[in-house]
């Protein structure tokens, strides 16, 4: 199983973990240096694990904020580690398991190898062969079974493409490709629901799809804008073990930084900034119960 294979990974080694305590990692989505910066102060601050999310885009971007990410990772007091969210070109997938961190090994610990927007049976196959290039390479892999709706900054928008739950018969589908991490499909959506009365989650789904993954693999969240932590707690009872957040950890930041570009010193903006982003994961850290678990 590809559990055991990659044991000594790092990513593999936290969620299993976190699956063992009951409690969630924060998966950050970083644009940015503050975003990094805020989220591994939260981690350390609160001695919690972290997982630090770029996108393909960051390759396009600057590999040079790839090294920094990587950089910091591995720099921080507490275990984070490095994931590439969303990867679907088999071709950067390819890239980014060839990039290398200062110390020689891989700078991201885990790639999610994204082929839902093909049908599933292309899905699986292009899934198993890009798994064993990132396998070989040390990497811990991600993938989709059914498809999430909608889009965010940095990935493609699949809101043209008919929404798919995942399936408890077809979880063995994927947990054979070999992957390390299932990411379900069971009414959550990548970008706003535009109110919490709105978020219509299938626990029964979720709760059937833990219980046929058996352990074999880690489940983790995508679709998180506007969860309160309820809602989070109900999806970790029933397995997941990372909770991607992007807007729950930057909407403050945002909201700063549009009142108050131009009206103070870029040096107070970077810094208030971070410390926004860094006191919103402390508290999602406190409400996945992460905190004091590194």
């Amino acid at each position: 199983m590809s559990l055991e294979r990659l044991s000594s990974n790092r990513a593999v080694r936290m969620l299993n973990a976190a699956a063992d305590g009951k409690y969630g990692v924060l998966g950050v989505v970083s644009y940015n240096m503050e975003t990094i910066i805020g989220a591994i102060r939260a981690a350390e601050a609160k001695r919690s694990p972290l997982q630090i999310l770029l996108f393909p885009w960051a390759l396009q971007y600057s590999p040079l904020f790839v090294d920094f990410a990587a950089h910091a990772a591995r720099k921080a007091s507490v275990p984070v580690t490095l994931h590439m969210d969303h990867a679907q070109d088999p071709e950067v997938i390819k890239r980014a398991s060839q990039i290398q961190a200062e110390d020689g090994t891989p700078a991201f610990d885990s790639i999610m190898v994204d082929m839902s927007h093909y049908e599933k049976e292309e899905n699986l196959a292009k899934t198993k062969e890009l798994v064993a290039i990132c396998h070989k390479r040390g990497i811990a892999t991600e993938a989709e079974p059914g498809r999430i709706e909608g889009g965010e900054d940095g990935v493609k928008d699949t809101a043209e493409l008919e929404g798919m739950m995942t399936t408890a018969e077809e979880v063995d589908d994927f947990v054979a490709t070999g992957i390390d991490f299932l990411a379900p499909a069971f009414g959550n959506v990548h970008g706003d629901y535009h109110g919490v009365e709105n978020i219509h989650l299938d626990y029964d789904r979720l709760d059937s799809i833990h219980k046929k993954v058996e352990g074999r693999v880690q489940i983790v969240l995508h679709g998180t804008n506007e969860f309160i932590p309820e809602i989070l707690n109900k999806c970790i009872e029933r397995g997941v073990t990372r909770v991607n957040v992007n807007k729950m950890v930057l909407s403050d930041y945002y909201d700063y930084i549009g009142k108050n570009t131009g009206k103070v010193p870029h040096t107070t903006l970077l810094e208030e900034g971070t410390r926004l982003i860094q006191q919103q994961c402390e508290g999602w850290m406190d409400a996945i119960r992460s905190s004091g678990k590194a």
